[in-house]
């Protein structure tokens, strides 16, 4: 255990941010998985629903700094690509 002020203080604050950004990253899963529902029933209309969506959301984790940028362009293009093929 940290014995330092300015070392307690940033287990306080690396705490609160670590609980933030997983909430983030369990938002964007959530959005996936919606989009990823829609594409195994073969609604192809539910599935732009979602994607439109879960878009925004993913690049949103971007610009937090929650996803890497060409990791979130992979997952929507590989989301699209389903989407397409139906």
């Amino acid at each position: 255990m940290a014995n330092i002020r300015s070392a307690k203080k940033r287990i306080r604050q690396s705490a609160k941010r670590t609980a933030i950004n997983r909430n983030r990253i369990g938002r964007i899963r959530t959005f996936i998985k919606k989009v990823e529902a829609a594409i195994t029933a073969g609604d192809r209309e539910g599935a732009r629903g979602a994607f439109q969506l879960a878009q925004p959301e993913i690049m949103r984790g971007v610009t937090r700094g929650v996803l890497h940028r060409n990791t979130a362009a992979r997952r929507l293009s590989r989301l699209n690509a389903r989407i397409k093929a139906l």
